[in-house]
């Protein structure tokens, strides 16, 4: 007899409400594979939600909760966990403001803690604005270092990840981890380490070895233009990300490298590799994105829970003006349900 797989119950925060948070949540609620998928319930003040449905003129309505197992959720009714201060009702779309910010640091906190206790399978942040995060006291460079204190871990990892589709080359998608995350670009040799590059490419190992039946194959970045040349445009490579390499492949992982980014990245489209490893942000995020923008999840590695997010920003320019894509939040919501699936199948 087949063993009937539930729908996974995830945790959508609303992210900063004066950006597109609100209206992608809202227009990506109403297409069906969403309800297919998982039972969604978002977590956020219902107010602001109320004000997306009238924005995209749908008839869907948005229903407190108290608990989210209470949650019946369906392409025309929104369930809502009432988190934050009615002052951000106050805030005005595409402005930066620390009610608003602060309003997005309390739903992932509400939703982290809901996953960590065990009550949703898994969480799906919509972007906030981290200067007003910043403003309302909360100094986080993000959600997955907020993410990586409520969880009380060290070792964690930010990853982009394009799932395949029908002109992929490989049947489990792309993934691109980040040795350094959020700093300014002048420190991003201070916190490459040869120890960083290994627990990372083990992070990227693990996460692709629950989508694949072999090995994963995972190509490692240089830093320098062309690899450095020998030590002639730079060093870091000899002395840093080869050894790394090294290192990781005596660990039995099936990793290559380090190689240039400019061409490693076509390699990785084609079939080559199944996750990269980026020494920083933009190395790793501007090849994946020109891939597929608008199918691109933000996942994060190294937590006890699940947390996929959308891999965009809160996009100030176009909030509130029913222009913004819902791809990402609706392949967000798809990964983190395969997740959650894959994990409920491992106990």
């Amino acid at each position: 007899m087949k063993k009937t797989v539930h729908k996974p119950l995830l945790a959508i925060t609303l992210g900063d409400p004066a950006g597109i948070g609100p209206e992608i949540i809202v227009g990506a609620w109403a297409e069906t594979v969403v309800h297919d998928i998982c039972r969604p319930v978002v977590v956020g003040h219902p107010e602001v939600l109320r004000r997306a449905v009238a924005l995209w003129q749908f008839d869907t309505r948005v229903v407190e909760i108290d608990r989210p197992e209470d949650a019946r959720p369906a392409p025309d009714l929104i369930a809502c966990l009432p988190c934050g201060d009615d002052n951000v009702l106050d805030v005005q779309p595409g402005s930066l403001d620390a009610r608003s910010g602060d309003a997005a640091y309390q739903a992932v906190v509400a939703a982290a803690r809901l996953a960590l206790d065990g009550r949703v399978d898994a969480v799906v942040t919509a972007p906030l604005h981290k200067e007003a995060m910043r403003m309302a006291g909360h100094c986080f460079p993000g959600h997955t270092e907020l993410l990586a204190e409520l969880c009380g871990v060290d070792d964690f990892a930010m990853m982009l990840y394009l799932g395949p589709d029908n002109d992929s080359a490989s049947s489990a998608g792309l993934a691109v981890v980040h040795v350094t995350l959020h700093t300014a670009l002048r420190q991003v040799f201070d916190g490459l380490t040869a120890e960083a590059i290994v627990a990372k490419t083990r992070l990227a190992d693990r996460f692709m070895s629950q989508l694949m039946d072999t090995r994963p194959r995972i190509a490692v970045a240089a830093l320098n233009p062309h690899g450095g040349e020998g030590g002639l445009f730079g060093d870091e490579e000899l002395r840093i990300i080869r050894p790394a390499v090294d290192r990781a492949r005596s660990e039995g992982l099936n990793v290559f490298g380090p190689f240039p980014i400019d061409t490693l990245m076509v390699r990785a489209r084609d079939g080559a590799y199944d996750a990269v490893v980026a020494m920083y942000h933009d190395q790793g995020h501007i090849a994946l994105k020109l891939m597929g923008m608008h199918r691109a999840v933000n996942v994060t590695l190294g937590l006890p829970i699940i947390r996929t997010s959308v891999a965009h920003g809160t996009a100030f320019d176009i909030a509130w003006q029913r222009q913004a894509e819902t791809g990402s939040m609706i392949e967000a919501m798809r990964v983190a349900a395969r997740l959650a699936i894959g994990k409920s199948r491992q106990r």
